[in-house]
């Protein structure tokens, strides 16, 4: 017996350790690789059967990085020989082997050996529903739902919880609220706190939150404490105040359920972004009679309320304050800080705080970055901005694509289109790929130029290439563009595409084409162009076309 006596001395001080460790070696030597490894003897497990127990089977079980390892161990300790001890597997053993096939997705596995050994039961089931819920594939969750539901008459709580957990993940609420309502109307099991939790979860993400109140106030069981503060939480996020105190006091008046550090935090938070700042601190300042501790988030809460207000200063203090208390400011407490620098006008400060954070090994991340790019936006400081995003590359950091898109937008406002379509064509190297926005503000401003389209061109063949459409505006400006450039039979084009892709043909950029072909004495095209629009364009406001198209027919007549 190898593996028993090479940790001889070692099981003496801890046996199950050692008796896991050289069962899991063996194992591991053995090295089955399927469910049924038909040309591989168990017989070397024998030498561990007079160790056998519950306890050990489970931690044998979960100590398996390979599912079938756990399987070989599983399936020989369901008929170990000998058996001196007349071991056999409890249901936690079954649960824990379900547990692991599952978790490597071996669902066809883990069925099998369940129906194998007859446990295929509400619980064990409620797995099942879970774990195919967890894979995304709603189908297979409902099959085994409605499964549940035959073997046991409908007595399947767990099932049921299960299965209004994988739709509320899956924002599959009406569907969730249907299988509610069935538990109701049928009557057979008691909806328990984890079902009208998940439902109120539900409604919550949504924003369905009368709906949300509506089950919590039916409940026929009492709250818990993830129940109020999934309540709480829903209020909140809709700017309910006044509804979210009142779930918050009713907390307080129930001794076994009293509001945690979680509550405090949501509520704080929630006060902050509404604005009443002076609610979030008395709340703050209540939250050592409820016997909770402010957390780093509920300073971070507290602190980005602060300065959403302009109190740069007092959040300093609290930050401090923060500190004091034995918790580490982190980079959302300063980005909160730079949000407020910013909001006082104080730019000049917020640059330099973002510097202050490296001293103070916090690493500003995208966001930092982005509170002081969009502020020197604002200043209309461009240059700088790039300068920052540059060193955000130079970080291994990403800058988003709005950093890029504010950026590129003042370049334009400052009349330094080069620079700005330098920046788009950069954009990729430099770790972020144009949307349609980032191609819109420097194609459109290049067909305000003269000279410019076959660069437009390039870049329109660019943002097709990336997956884009153009929209009804770039068409318009491409049609001002040609025609600007002279390239009247181009514009034509343009604006056929244009009338095909069912985009409206605006009024200004039909004009300047009229113009065009009206100077160039091609009237006959310009009637024709005229002509189409009313045919093909039913939401067209013809008068004012027509009014157009006259104007420069007799402009031409009177040259």
């Amino acid at each position: 017996m190898p593996f028993r006596n090479a940790l001889a001395n070692s099981s003496q001080t801890n046996p199950n350790v050692s008796l896991v460790n050289s069962i899991s070696s063996l194992l591991q030597t053995l090295n089955p690789q399927n469910p049924n490894p038909s040309n591989l003897s168990s017989i070397p497990l024998n030498q561990f059967s007079p160790d056998l127990n519950p306890k050990l089977v489970i931690k044998v079980i979960k100590n398996q990085t390979n599912p079938y390892h756990a399987l070989f161990f599983f399936n020989w300790a369901s008929n170990p020989i000998p058996n001196p001890k007349n071991y056999f597997h409890t249901h936690e053993c079954y649960l824990a082997i379900t547990d692991v096939l599952l978790s490597h997705s071996l669902f066809s596995t883990a069925v099998l050996l369940l129906q194998k050994y007859h446990k295929i039961s509400d619980f064990v089931v409620g797995k099942l529903i879970k774990a195919y819920g967890d894979r995304g594939d709603i189908r297979g969750a409902m099959h085994w739902f409605h499964t549940a539901k035959l073997i046991e008459n409908g007595r399947c709580l767990f099932s049921y919880n299960a299965i209004l957990g994988v739709l509320v993940r899956a924002n599959r609420v009406s569907l969730a609220k249907a299988c509610y309502d069935q538990i109701v109307k049928e009557g057979v099991v008691k909806p328990d706190v984890y079902t009208y939790t998940t439902m109120i979860r539900g409604f919550c993400k949504l924003g369905m939150i009368e709906n949300a109140k509506m089950i919590f106030d039916e409940m026929d069981c009492e709250p818990n404490l993830v129940t109020y503060n999934t309540v709480v939480s829903g209020f909140c996020k809709k700017g309910d105040m006044e509804s979210a105190q009142e779930v918050f006091d009713r907390m307080t008046e129930n001794k076994d359920c009293l509001p945690d550090t979680v509550t405090c935090t949501t509520l704080i938070d929630g006060y902050c972004k509404k604005g009443e700042l002076n609610e979030a601190i008395k709340c703050f300042g209540n939250m050592v009679n409820w016997g909770c501790d402010p957390n780093l988030l509920t300073y971070n809460a507290l602190i980005n309320g602060l300065c959403l207000r302009g109190n740069v200063d007092e959040a300093k203090r609290m930050m401090t304050k923060m500190r004091l208390n034995g918790l580490k400011d982190n980079v959302a407490t300063h980005t909160s800080i730079l949000k407020g620098l910013c909001f006082v006008g104080k730019s000049d400060e917020a640059i330099k705080h973002l510097k202050q954070m490296v001293a103070l090994g916090i690493k500003p991340d995208v966001q930092a970055f982005g509170v002081v790019v969009n502020e020197l936006c604002k200043m209309k400081k461009p240059v700088e901005a790039i300068s920052l995003l540059k060193e955000m590359m130079a970080r291994d950091l990403k800058p988003s694509v709005s950093s890029f898109n504010v950026v590129s937008r003042v370049l334009v406002e400052n009349g330094d289109l080069e620079r700005a379509v330098l920046l788009l064509k950069l954009m990729p190297q430099m770790g972020c790929c144009p949307n349609f926005l980032s191609y819109n503000t420097v194609i459109c401003s290049l067909c305000r130029m003269r000279g410019r389209m076959q660069e437009v061109g390039e870049l329109v063949s660019d943002l097709l290439q990336n997956g884009h459409v153009m929209d009804a505006t770039m068409y318009n400006c491409l049609i001002m563009g040609y025609c600007g450039d002279g390239n009247e039979q181009t514009a034509m084009r343009v604006l056929y595409e244009t009338i095909d892709k069912n985009y409206v043909v605006s009024v200004e950029s039909f004009s300047i084409l009229v113009k065009e072909l009206c100077a160039k004495g091609k009237v006959i095209e310009a009637k024709r162009i005229f002509e189409d629009l009313c045919r093909r364009c039913s939401v067209l406001d013809v008068n004012s076309y027509r009014r157009v198209l006259e104007k420069h027919l007799s402009l031409y007549a009177e040259n």
